[in-house]
């Protein structure tokens, strides 16, 4: 095993730091003279940093790498899709510019359809029909023209605003309300590991498949994996990286522990209903339940709700029964260790986390062992054992890391001695749970192939216990469900620490 120094550390993109809080997008000959000149300084006495590109830059024949930058480094977009915008060129490259933001940056982007009907924008009617024909006249073949017709297209697609016949002062103060509210949620981030390595190709996976920006579908997503694989991390970082992007958002933490207590579901209802309809929103269920009131209130709302350590089926019934249950654009994303319960939910995609590599797993364990990238020198043969012995399993490398922090050769050579006798109490208790979760039959199981059949083809371990009477397909499919074993080249493996700890519970 070699230590490398990597060119770069795997470490997940903060939370952005902008320039801007708001970009305008507006025709000016439409909306500089009114609903901007209201809005804009609105916004700026609320302290609400604004920026609109009239006031600032001398317009020229392209967008200048200056406004460029200004819409990149701005937290929200706001288009103000007027009558004449499409016939600017200018107001349409900044269109494909700001809804590669939101793709690349999630830069949050409003539409707001000013006296135009939103399917004239999605279908290229009226006004904007004419505007793309004569520019698809001018520039002839240039693909750019069908670039602006799929950027209309797209930004027609996102929930928006519109005035059409209603008071401007009033609608002005709801689009106000709305970017404060979007500010503050913005800025509201759930803690993730202190050094979360190997999360940023995760979190690129995971945002590729959301589909955020597609409003006409909800999907379920899930993540499953074994105990300390770094599921929790991984869903958190889900919630602050797109989190904005919904009308309202909730991660409900530790679904198995809080639902096995007395009107524990009850609870989590609850407090869904509190956090994706508001502070001002109060619910008191009691004994009852809130799957109608969830369906009731959530149907036409667009929401981001993470349901992590999810253990039973029950729990999906009574806090996310169906898609129906939450307006489109919803994504609802379950993590467990139990790929099963995915299967029976029928979520649209799963996602299984695998453990580090070794570059990664180095990375993870020097952190927290010595406070940088890699071993001191003469730590790096201990290093490679505690490696090996952790697999790539982020919990292993970061509690042992931390165990081992400030100690001497003398002492990690005693501890590794003792962790190869029996597994760190705090990596011991969070795989037990799987373990906790089977009965009888698949529990002697999964202590057989700890103790006597790991490694061995899968056909031999399974005629030797039918022969002992035990259920072996629909127990060792249970097993590979829970992530406790897993089948390679027809042989049956399991992780060397969950092996361990099945002999400590012997």
């Amino acid at each position: 095993m070699a230590f490398s120094s990597p060119s770069f550390l795997s470490f997940p993109p903060s939370t952005p730091t902008w320039s801007y809080d708001v970009f305008f997008s507006f025709r000016g000959m439409d909306t500089r003279n009114t609903f901007v000149a209201y809005l804009y300084p609105a916004l700026n006495q609320r302290g609400i940093k604004t920026y609109k590109d009239d006031k600032d830059l001398e317009r020229g024949k392209t967008i200048s790498p200056t406004l460029l930058k200004v819409i990149e480094e701005s937290m929200i977009s706001i288009v103000i899709l007027s009558p004449n915008y499409a016939s600017s060129t200018w107001c349409l490259e900044e269109l494909t510019k700001i809804l590669e933001c939101m793709e690349t940056k999630q830069q949050i982007v409003l539409p707001i359809f000013y006296h135009v009907d939103p399917s004239d924008v999605r279908h290229h009617r009226g006004s904007f029909g004419k505007a793309l024909n004569k520019h698809q006249k001018r520039f002839k073949k240039d693909t750019k023209v069908q670039k602006w017709k799929e950027s209309l297209q797209k930004v027609a697609n996102l929930c928006g605003e519109h005035l059409k016949d209603g008071n401007e002062y009033e609608f002005m103060h709801k689009i106000i309300h709305w970017v404060e509210s979007t500010i503050v949620k913005s800025t509201y981030q759930l803690d993730i590991a202190e050094y979360p390595i190997g999360l940023e190709s995760h979190l690129k996976d995971l945002n590729s498949n959301l589909g955020i920006g597609r409003n006409d579908i909800t999907l379920m997503i899930g993540i499953y994996g074994t105990g300390g694989i770094g599921k929790t991390t991984i869903a958190k970082a889900v919630f602050n990286s797109v989190g904005h992007q919904f009308e309202a958002r909730c991660f409900l933490a530790n679904v198995r522990e809080i639902s096995s207590q007395e009107d524990g579901l009850i609870q989590l209802q609850e407090k869904l209903l509190h956090e994706l309809l508001g502070n001002f929103a109060s619910f008191n269920i009691g004994g009852v339940g809130g799957t109608n009131v969830i369906k009731q209130k959530l149907c036409s709302k667009r929401v981001l709700l993470i349901l992590d350590d999810v253990s039973e089926l029950r729990q999906l019934k009574e806090i996310a029964g169906n898609h129906n249950w939450f307006g489109p654009g919803s994504r609802i994303v379950i993590t467990t260790r139990d790929q099963h319960l995915l299967t029976y939910h029928q979520v649209d995609l799963t996602y299984e986390v695998q453990g580090l590599d070794d570059n990664q797993a180095i990375q993870l364990f020097s952190w927290h062992a010595f406070k940088r990238d890699k071993p001191v020198e003469s730590y790096v043969e201990l290093t490679k054992c505690i490696i090996g012995y952790a697999k790539g399993l982020p919990l292993a490398l970061t509690v042992l890391g931390s165990d081992l922090r400030g100690r001497s050769i003398q002492e990690w050579k005693s501890a590794l001695e003792r962790y190869e006798r029996s597994p760190h109490k705090d990596i011991y208790e969070i795989l037990k749970i799987s373990y906790d979760g089977l009965d009888d039959n698949e529990k002697d199981i999964f202590l057989d192939i700890a103790f006597i059949f790991k490694g061995n083809p899968i056909e031999y371990v399974m005629k030797i216990l039918d022969s002992c009477r035990f259920s072996s397909s629909i127990g060792i499919a249970r097993l590979k469900d829970k992530c406790l074993i897993n089948v390679h080249d027809q042989c049956v493996e399991m992780h060397d620490l969950l092996q361990e700890m099945g002999k400590e519970i012997v």
